[in-house]
C-alpha cells in the first residue's frame, strides 16, 4: 500500500504546487494587463490570459461568493493560495507518517 501511496501523494502534492503558480501567475498577467505592460490585444497574451482565467477562475469565483472584495482589492487568490500551501503541508505530513508507520 506505501508503494502505491506516497507516490501517488508526493504527485498530488506536486500538482498542487504547480496549480499555486499558475494562480500566481494569473495575478501577475491581470496586473501586467491593467497597467498597460503588456498589450492585450496581441494574441499570445490572450492565449496565455485564456488559459489562466480558465484554470483558475472556476475556484476563484467559489471563493468571491464567500469573500467579497475589500478596498477594490480582490483577496480570493490570496485565499485559494493560502489553501494549496495548507494542503501541501498536510500531504507531507501524511506522508511523512505513512513512511514512519511503514518502516520505509
Amino acid at each position: 500500500m506505501d508503494v502505491i501511496l506516497i507516490p501517488f501523494l508526493a504527485i498530488l502534492s506536486s500538482i498542487l504546487g504547480i496549480y499555486a503558480w499558475i494562480v500566481i501567475a494569473c495575478v501577475i498577467m491581470s496586473w501586467l494587463i491593467s497597467f498597460n505592460v503588456i498589450n492585450a490585444n496581441h494574441n499570445f497574451v490572450i492565449m496565455v490570459m485564456e488559459f489562466l482565467y480558465r484554470a483558475t477562475d472556476p475556484i476563484l469565483n467559489k471563493i468571491r461568493r464567500f469573500l467579497p472584495i475589500i478596498g477594490g482589492f480582490d483577496l480570493s487568490p490570496l485565499v485559494l493560495i493560502l489553501f494549496l500551501w495548507f494542503l501541501q503541508l498536510v500531504i507531507g505530513r501524511i506522508i511523512i507518517r505513512i513512511a514512519m508507520v511503514g518502516g520505509v
